[in-house]
């Protein structure tokens, strides 16, 4: 089974521009809590090195690209995204990681719950046992 769960959105537009909608339990399989994103990013610079225990997200460059790492503790897969029509859907339990980010980049991130320190894994350690008791691949 693969880690990336790829959220394709439909393009609006013509001469004038394209337009792309994100609507919350219809192409966002969640109800949509927090919005924020990342932008002045540095390419040599990596993010995030995280997991949530009830966090879903789903992540979108809606300019520029990134690298994005996911693993769930047995698994580890990449994917670059690169399109405002591709949003990369990231479940609870991934360590999750950021890298390459172009000098364009705008990374928006769509979150299902509101931000709670206690929510996050920070250590990767940390998130191997919790992993390995749950018993969870």
């Amino acid at each position: 089974m693969s880690l990336i769960n790829l959220v394709e959105f439909n393009s609006l537009g013509d001469e004038r521009g394209q337009l792309v909608a994100l609507e919350e339990l219809r192409n966002i399989p969640f109800a949509i809590k927090r919005v924020y994103y990342l932008v002045d990013t540095k390419s040599d610079v990596a993010r995030g090195f995280h997991a949530h225990h009830d966090l879903e997200q789903v992540a979108v460059c809606v300019s520029g690209k990134c690298r994005m790492i996911l693993d769930d503790g047995q698994h580890r897969e990449e994917v670059w995204l690169d399109s405002p029509c591709k949003g990369l859907r990231i479940g609870k339990l991934i360590w999750r990681e950021m890298h390459d980010f172009s000098a364009d980049c705008v990374l928006l991130v769509l979150a299902s719950e509101y931000y709670q320190e206690a929510d996050y894994i920070r250590d990767y350690g940390d998130f191997l046992r919790l992993k390995a008791n749950a018993g969870n691949p």
